[in-house]
């Protein structure tokens, strides 16, 4: 049954109407319990999400709306490896990447050994690269998930990458990325690792030939041994002379393909054991999310506290501040993993949706956010849920500095409930304004796998709650077919048939 059809939908909507005077600080005057009742452990993630605008009833009736939508079902069919993706009839099975080899029997024992096939050549290569002395820089050229998902895993887990090896990212189409990244590197030291599925992405492969020509115009001789490629096209790798591919399988999303052979360059920065120990944290909140009781299971709780906020509270955003620097690409890869998977306006059925989907996601890493954007939190007109993600224990011996990160996040916290009354106006903090606070005891391969699975999850509750299909993304595709047709016309000159502003735009430019 579709969310806003259900007896939970109906009485949520009226338990907001009530709820409009909530105040957080006079909940937890009023129930000395609701720290530990909104705080729950997972694998290697503690949250705390008592300053959210819920209560009991609150709780209970998301619940019921949970199971009304049949929930349950939908999570175990995507562990069943059912075609849940309804739009392109295709499984949705990222989970496999990061399941143990041989757990696994029927229909699933075959993909998941090809999984291992492929994950187990892929470690040894990454392995031979690291010894491999010669080559001190890495360059992955990939978009989207195939470029995400690795720069944020490499610049988090940064304390695990082996000395001497350099790590390059490059995504954008814009020249003036590749041009940067080639001005400091030598051909002869070079590997480029080309990531897409297809090989036919235009702005990985304009990318990857300029690359090529790079190396060849710097005196570079051995493609094979400077170039791999992460596809399942191989004849179009080869027909670029390179002979190293590893590929993937079409129920990998692009968003949620980290974990797959687009991971090469995250293996090959913290080691073939470092990688395997990112795919066990991940797993470990696989099960977590499986096997816990809805009621206590960390992704229900906050896929549903997304739906309480976006459909009942009316709040459009979500800001994401990790409390450590290593952290700083998270709220980007975040951004794609939630608002390209339900950012939607149709059900499954394809049916026009009376209510909102995906919350606008943004932030960057504390401390700097609170001499920028914390303003509006703080005083803005617009309430603005924040998610704060802290590690308890630093890698790094100033202890005074992690002392004061740590000072700031939990006074950041307290500041947007507690607030500050100033009757001149303009010092007063109204306070009242929603947390949650995500804790990892220290930054490691595991702990940082179990966060990212933790994040898939919430996305897929509230994807299924709302009905809709978070696993395909054509509001990718219409821009890029555009653009390949506006390019040529920039070429030849011929605006006939264009709208009048995009032919002044193409005279402009031309």
């Amino acid at each position: 049954m579709r969310c806003d059809q259900t007896p939970a939908w109906k009485a949520l909507t009226a338990h907001a109407h009530e709820a409009q005077g909530f105040d957080v600080r006079v909940a937890f005057a009023q129930d000395t319990s609701r720290v530990q009742r909104l705080s729950q452990n997972a694998p290697h993630v503690f949250a705390d999400l008592s300053k959210n605008h819920v209560d009991v009833a609150t709780e209970a009736l998301l619940l019921d709306l949970a199971q009304q939508t049949g929930l349950s079902a939908h999570r175990d069919a995507m562990f069943r490896g059912e075609r849940i993706n309804n739009t392109e009839d295709r499984a949705v099975m990222h989970w496999l990447l990061r399941q143990p080899e041989g757990s696994l029997g029927g229909a699933l024992a075959e993909p998941l050994a090809l999984v291992h096939a492929t994950l187990q050549p892929m470690l040894a290569y990454a392995e031979t690269v690291r010894a491999d002395a010669q080559i001190t820089d890495v360059v992955n050229i990939g978009i989207g998930g195939s470029d995400l998902g690795p720069q944020m895993a490499v610049l988090a887990l940064q304390d695990f990458v082996m000395p001497g090896k350099r790590f390059h990212f490059v995504s954008n189409v814009d020249g003036h990325e590749l041009a940067g990244v080639l001005k400091g590197l030598k051909a002869q030291n070079t590997l480029f690792l080309i990531a897409s599925k297809t090989f036919t992405t235009i702005e990985t492969m304009t990318n990857a030939r300029s690359a090529q020509a790079w190396f060849q115009a710097q005196g570079g001789q051995d493609v094979a041994r400077h170039f791999a490629a992460l596809t399942t096209n191989v004849v179009a790798a080869a027909e670029m002379g390179i002979r190293t591919t590893f590929g993937f399988w079409d129920w990998v999303g692009g968003r949620y393909s980290m974990w797959s052979a687009i991971g090469l360059p995250v293996a090959i920065a913290i080691g073939a054991q470092g990688f395997k120990d990112l795919l066990a944290g991940a797993h470990a909140m696989d099960r977590h999310f499986q096997t816990a009781p809805l009621a206590a299971n960390l992704p229900v709780r906050l896929g549903l506290l997304d739906v309480w906020y976006r459909n009942f509270l009316k709040f459009t955003n979500r800001s994401i501040a990790p409390y450590h620097s290593a952290l700083r690409r998270l709220p980007a890869y975040l951004q794609q993993l939630e608002m390209e998977s339900n950012g939607k306006r149709v059900d499954r059925n394809g049916h026009a949706l009376p209510y909102g989907t995906s919350p606008v996601l943004w932030g960057e890493p504390g401390t700097n956010g609170q001499h920028a954007y914390f303003q509006m939190l703080h005083q803005g007109s617009d309430v603005v849920p924040l998610e704060f993600i802290a590690v308890k224990k630093p890698t790094h011996s100033l202890q005074d500095h992690h002392a004061l990160l740590l000072a700031n996040v939990i006074a950041q916290a307290q500041a947007l409930m507690v607030g500050k009354s100033d009757e001149g106006g303009h010092k007063h903090f109204p306070g009242n304004r929603p947390s949650t606070f995500l804790l990892l005891d220290e930054l490691t391969p595991a702990s940082l796998g179990a966060l990212i699975a933790l994040q898939e999850h919430r996305v897929f509750v509230s994807g299924a709650v709302w009905g809709i299909n978070s696993f395909d993304q054509w509001g990718v595709e219409l821009g890029k077919v555009l653009a390949k047709d506006i390019h040529a016309r920039m070429l030849s000159g011929d605006s006939k048939g264009l709208d009048a502003s995009t032919a002044a735009l193409i005279d402009q430019i031309r």
